[in-house]
């Protein structure tokens, strides 16, 4: 019998995202709700907002995906162990968005292939991605296959302040050994509870049951336990009190919307104030008078605690965030992928920058699970899965551009008919929505029969020598 050889330096070697070719723009969208300026793209920090119509459902976005990151990566289906997709956005109660997408591996001939999907609100992806690491590392790894994470959602909300911090995307990211974005081991703050801050009781309405305040304060509250978490974990195991100044290189958030990365950050800068000399010693001009509020509930929401903090905090912002910020600004909330757009934005603007740098990771999901945890990137590993190959074969920049704006009002009736499609009463749908606007490579739903069995077809493929 063979000795085993241990998988070192385990992490993501591939990460690409599918997001629609349509959005709506948030000063236009502010004009048309009739709302301040700036209600929106100040208020909130965006600036585009992705959508679909009924041509588009979690399942072809998954598959168009996957279909791109194999394609751009030139890894056939055979070489895939495990797939596990993270989500919130539901087409069955039983039936898992994982079965689905095993069409696309049935055709080349693999049905072996472990996982299946993982559900917590926005934190599904983030779990995919532990379970994922962790098969790699384990006595079940065959020692040759990779692990497939997919993980996005269609983010929409009711008429309302909730409606303008929707957003789709998916994020696709393959898992194995030798990766250069490679998860730190033992570091992994975690807290958990449960709470109702978003839920989606309605089974025939893809719109949450939102309390805003209350989830603003769990989102909070949820950072500043799994960082002290995290922060325990990297004393134990390097015996040095973590702070973002002297440890993190960049640090990235689940993003519900942008103003609300710029105030989780400036609250790990007053969470440093609190318990570390000398980031005390830094930030006393702008956090001493808050000091006595300490975590308190007292202190979420607090105005001028906010204030000061993102006043401490806004060169180091614009350094360590920023450049993480790109997908979210654009596509607006994708719920499970946001963490990991963050990442690949980061990438997509600092690539070669990373080299020996770590990324602090803060994901979230309502109801509530949240984790810190980190990445070290070292682009000696695999030059093939490096941070400048990353970014050079997504073309985030260049896709971006090539979107194409809509108005409100095509936004709203894109909306209505989702919404036709949630309360149908016969279960056949024959989707109305043009497919014009697809990219070639494209999944899309063709319809749904009597039965509610869905049918997808691939737009012309760009990748003609795959699927």
């Amino acid at each position: 019998m063979l000795e085993r050889v241990l998988p070192k330096n385990v992490g993501i070697l591939g990460i690409d995202i599918y997001f629609p070719q349509r959005y709506v723009n948030q000063s236009e969208l502010e004009q048309f709700d009739k709302v301040p300026s700036g209600k929106y793209t100040i208020g909130l920090g965006q600036e585009n907002m992705a959508f679909v119509g009924d041509r588009e459902d979690i399942v072809s976005m998954c598959m168009s995906s996957v279909h791109t990151l194999m394609s751009k990566y030139s890894i056939s289906y055979d070489q895939i162990g495990r797939l596990e997709v993270g989500t919130e956005t539901l087409i069955d109660k039983s039936k898992s968005i994982k079965s689905c997408l095993m069409t696309m591996f049935q055709e080349h001939g693999n049905t072996s292939i472990e996982g299946v999907d993982t559900i917590n609100a926005c934190y599904g992806g983030t779990n995919a991605l532990f379970n994922s690491v962790q098969w790699v590392e384990s006595s079940y790894w065959d020692g040759r296959r990779l692990a497939l994470v997919v993980t996005g959602d269609i983010a929409v909300y009711s008429k309302g302040p909730a409606r303008p911090t929707g957003g789709a995307g998916v994020i696709t990211m393959l898992i194995g050994p030798n990766a250069s974005i490679v998860m730190e081991p033992s570091l992994r703050g975690v807290h958990m509870e449960n709470v109702y801050d978003f839920y989606k009781p309605h089974m025939d309405s893809e719109y949450p049951m939102v309390d805003g305040k209350l989830s603003i304060d769990c989102f909070i509250r949820a950072l500043d336990i799994s960082y002290h978490q995290y922060r325990k974990q990297f004393q134990n195991r390097h015996n040095q009190n973590f702070t973002i100044d002297e440890h993190a290189d960049f640090v990235i958030f689940h993003t519900p919307y942008n103003r609300l990365v710029q105030k989780a950050f400036a609250r790990l800068i007053y969470n440093d104030f609190l318990h570390s000399s000398k980031s005390r010693q830094k930030y006393q001009k702008y956090l001493q008078k808050f000091e006595s509020l300490a975590l308190s509930k007292e202190s979420f929401g607090n105005v001028e605690l906010d204030k000061a903090s993102l006043e401490a905090s806004k060169e180091e912002y614009k350094v360590k965030v920023l450049p993480s910020t790109l997908l979210s600004k654009q596509l607006g909330n994708s719920y499970c992928a946001s963490t990991y757009a963050s990442l690949l934005s980061l990438i997509s603007t600092k690539a070669s920058q990373l080299q020996g740098k770590r990324i602090l990771v803060f994901s979230y999901g309502s109801g509530l699970a949240s984790s810190f945890f980190s990445f070290s990137v070292d682009n000696n590993n695999n030059p093939k899965f490096s941070s400048e190959s990353i970014r050079s074969l997504s073309s985030i920049p260049i896709r971006l551009q090539a979107r194409i704006k809509s108005t409100p009002q095509k936004f709203i009736s894109a909306l209505e008919l989702r919404e036709n499609l949630s309360k149908r009463k016969e279960l056949s749908y024959q989707p109305v929505d043009s497919i014009d606007h697809l990219l070639p490579g494209t999944f899309y739903l063709e319809s749904i029969d009597k039965n509610a069995i869905r049918y997808y077809k691939l737009k012309e493929d760009l990748f003609t020598s795959k699927l």
